[in-house]
């Protein structure tokens, strides 16, 4: 039991007891409370089989706080914070950008932030028109079909490739009008080469302002490319020999040394791993026979890497 003393207006000194064991449980309880409810679990789960990536993932968590803060605000009376999601994604092609856009559609529908969460992909040729006036319609009935989802525009800097007399403007200008109005249920996700992506922010000034996320998707280094083709091949239910994982990486090592400005990360991988699965099948149907491991093992013969 805690005992407080309060003087009153005319000098009276009230004596308070107040039982802190009580109120220490209680707030205990809240806190219970408030940790199960913003557990963060579900979003590891979700995102664990994406190499890298720490920035995204951090935002998605802090995106999924704020909307489980403001239902408790508006327990109490607080008011709750609006939050705009557009996102512009810079990085080099096999980063992962198009498949976290499809992941966050998902998500945002799950979280109650989007009421259809359906991804739409688009490009110029989706949006920009061939004549006056054809431009502004073709973006807003690609906007249309978005909404309640995610609108996805992939090298999206090729709508300012024309300069300002090119209809591209006028895309952008449409597309930036409906990122305002309809903020509460439509997503814009642009993404494409970084240094394309930043010569295109500052063609249009009032453009950068609009994204409040702003993420770099960045090339995976030799150790991720590896996790990467061993998810790949697993998903496949095939295994690498030692022989075939020291093959890969040595490749991976010299074509990252190389420094290739067209090295196209994850995809790269992909491209590997489906030739190898197809050179192994070629290798076993030279033989009469076979066992279980042959099917299963992928070796160093079967990675036909200076062809890539």
């Amino acid at each position: 039991m805690e005992t407080q003393k309060h003087r009153n207006k005319n000098g009276q000194i009230n004596i308070v007891l107040q039982d802190k064991q009580r109120d220490a449980t209680a707030d205990e309880e809240g806190k219970k409370c408030l940790t199960e409810s913003n557990s963060f679990s579900h979003i590891d789960t979700e995102f664990s089989s994406f190499i890298g990536m720490k920035r995204l993932k951090r935002t998605i968590k802090e995106i999924y706080a704020t909307i489980v803060i403001n239902e408790k605000r508006r327990e109490i009376g607080l008011p709750g914070t609006k939050q705009v999601l557009h996102m512009l994604f810079k990085g080099n092609p096999g980063t992962g950008k198009t498949t976290v856009a499809r992941k966050l559609a998902r998500m945002y529908f799950e979280m109650d932030l989007l009421s259809k969460g359906h991804f739409i992909e688009a490009e110029r040729a989706d949006l920009v028109g061939e004549y006056i006036g054809q431009t502004a319609q073709k973006t807003r009935a690609v906007i249309q079909k978005a909404m309640g989802g995610v609108l996805f525009i992939d090298e999206a800097y090729s709508l300012a490739r024309g300069g300002e007399k090119d209809f591209g403007k006028e895309a952008i200008d449409t597309l930036v009008k409906h990122m305002e109005d309809n903020h509460n249920d439509f997503v814009l996700i642009l993404a494409g080469y970084p240094y394309e992506m930043e010569r295109f922010l500052t063609l249009n000034p009032g453009l950068k302002s609009r994204f409040p996320f702003i993420l770099d998707f960045q090339d995976y280094d030799t150790s991720q490319l590896m996790k990467i083709a061993k998810q790949m091949v697993q998903s496949r239910e095939y295994e690498l020999t030692k022989e075939a994982e020291w093959k890969l990486r040595t490749h991976l090592y010299k074509q990252k040394s190389q420094s290739q400005y067209n090295f196209s990360n994850a995809r790269y991988i992909r491209n590997v791993v489906e030739q190898s699965i197809r050179l192994h099948a070629m290798r076993l149907l030279t033989r009469e026979t076979f066992s279980v491991n042959d099917l299963i093992y992928l070796t160093a013969e079967d990675l036909s890497l200076d062809a890539q």
